[in-house]
């Protein structure tokens, strides 16, 4: 029996069964579906893509897989150049893994390492957003703030290493003033909190950010597993607030195969290269450069460089504003808007129940949770196809 996610199984209506897949669309026994969601996000260059599938197929007529442990190999070489030439700054050091959960756990870890490295045993606590999500391991909940997720609060209490603030600048100022010989990073997802409820929040948070983890000596982590590769219409947030370490995952492979990685800058990577072994980052997920997912990886960034995805994703956000601004219900909390993502807030999750048939019948695939209905379309979707999307999500609630 497969365990599926984020359900109770003993209750859960069955999940559709998916035959093929192509271009956007999702095609099960009866229905020809847009994938509204990217399979969470992830698939940006749609399904079935000629240039990931041959990026693919010519590397496994080689090898799928080797382990990093005393072997390496091109793709993972020529990714982690490629990464670091493409990415922002000095962040040229790669630490590849398997998913954006994993990421995130190592990014947390380098930031504790760090310091223990220099003899700083203080440094103990990190500093994330309330509404964050960072994954499902142990340390990216204790991190997250989800409230799917608190059982692990019924279970150990609220963690004495973790802070929470909202995404406010007096928030983020007495913070500092409170914790900051104590913090070793600031973990944020940047301008786009995904899993917490889509909120979007202004840049001149990450900037005070910045300023303030230069002054104290603190780490800035951002989480661009969701938000990386244009989904907030910049490139990569870090582009215009340089954080210390980011991390991608989802997109980095165009959704064909999991894969992440957590890459930091020079400051960080020279607090762990040094004769003594105790200061090695000892982590080592036994897929991480996995040689078809850093082949697909290069070929997804391929496309976003050739293919003008940015003004893909300036056309989405055009549309998606034109279609939806103004658009007001009394059981609608918040319409949000930014880049290749919008999202409907509700009062009463109650009012969203059942959307996913509707949405079905009508050639849409949707999977809204909690009070959210929302959209992270692929970036290849034309136009027709983006309004039957957005005109779906209004005649929702058109029905009274």
């Amino acid at each position: 029996m497969i365990w599926y996610p984020y359900e109770q199984l003993k209750t859960m209506k069955a999940p559709y069964e998916i035959l093929d897949a192509n271009g956007v669309y999702l095609y099960t026994k009866d229905q020809k579906l847009i994938d509204s969601v990217s399979s969470w996000w992830s698939v940006i260059h749609g399904y079935k893509h000629p240039v990931i599938n041959q990026a693919i197929i010519s590397q496994v007529e080689k090898f799928s897989h080797v382990m990093l442990g005393g072997l390496t190999h091109e793709p993972a070489r020529r990714l982690s150049e490629k990464l670091a030439s493409w990415l922002p700054g000095d962040l040229d050091y790669c630490f590849f893994s398997d998913s954006g959960s994993v990421a995130v756990e190592v990014a947390l870890k380098m930031a504790l390492q760090y310091y223990m490295n220099r003899g700083d045993e203080k440094r103990t606590m990190i500093l994330a957003l309330e509404h964050a999500y960072h994954g499902d391991t142990f340390k990216t909940m204790e991190a997250g703030d989800d409230e799917d997720y608190h059982f692990v609060l019924k279970a150990y209490g609220a963690s004495p290493y973790v802070v929470h603030i909202p995404t406010e600048i007096p928030a983020l100022e007495k913070a500092f003033e409170q914790y900051h010989d104590k913090l070793n990073c600031v973990l944020v997802e940047p301008l786009l909190q995904g899993a917490g409820g889509m909120r979007m929040y202004d840049i001149s948070f990450l900037e005070k950010a910045r300023e303030l983890c230069d002054k104290y000596g603190v780490l800035l982590v951002f989480d661009e597993v969701a938000t990386g590769f244009g989904r907030t219409g910049n490139r990569f947030v870090a582009d215009r607030v340089l954080p210390d370490i980011l991390v991608l995952g989802k997109a980095l492979t165009g959704g064909y195969i999991g894969h992440a990685a957590t890459v930091a800058n020079k400051k960080v990577f020279d607090g762990f290269f040094d004769d003594n072994p105790e200061h090695a980052l000892m982590h080592g997920p036994t897929f991480m450069g996995n040689a078809l997912a850093c082949s697909a990886a290069l070929a997804s960034i391929e496309l976003f460089e050739t293919q003008n995805y940015m003004e893909k994703i300036q056309k989405i956000e055009a549309i998606t504003r034109r279609e939806m601004e103004g658009f007001t219900d009394p059981r609608i909390k918040e319409v949000r808007m930014m880049g290749g993502c919008v999202c409907v807030e509700v009062y009463d999750p109650a009012v969203l129940k059942g959307y996913q048939e509707y949405a079905y019948k009508r050639g849409v695939f949707s999977r809204p949770f909690l009070n959210y209905l929302y959209a992270m379309v692929p970036y290849i979707i034309k136009e027709e196809e983006l309004v039957q999307v957005l005109q779906c999500m209004k005649d929702w609630f058109a029905r009274g």
